[in-house]
């Protein structure tokens, strides 16, 4: 009768062992997951505030890009503005 209660320890013993070990390999698997989308999230949230600064910057500055392509200096604020160039730029655009 003894070897038959040893037995059933060694296979009560080896289910235990099974289940925590399944408990723990699920507990990491998951971890695994959830830091992977977190990344994942993370890392489109990224593109999306590089996306919208670059809208951004283009919305705020198309005057610049016009300037720079003409090399006309059109801020009247500007000290080197030069009003007859502009006018001059400004028929030439109107053909």
């Amino acid at each position: 009768m003894s070897t038959t209660s040893g037995v059933n320890v060694l296979r009560y013993s080896a289910l235990a062992l099974g289940i925590f070990y399944g408990f723990t390999h699920q507990r990491s698997i998951n971890a695994a997951q959830k830091a992977a989308a977190a990344q994942k999230e993370y890392e489109h949230k990224q593109h999306l505030i590089e996306q919208a600064k670059a809208e951004y910057a283009k919305s705020k500055s198309p005057a610049r890009t016009t300037t720079e392509k003409s090399g006309l200096n059109q801020d009247p604020m500007d000290p080197k503005f030069d009003l007859e160039a502009y006018f001059n730029a400004l028929v030439a655009q109107k053909p």
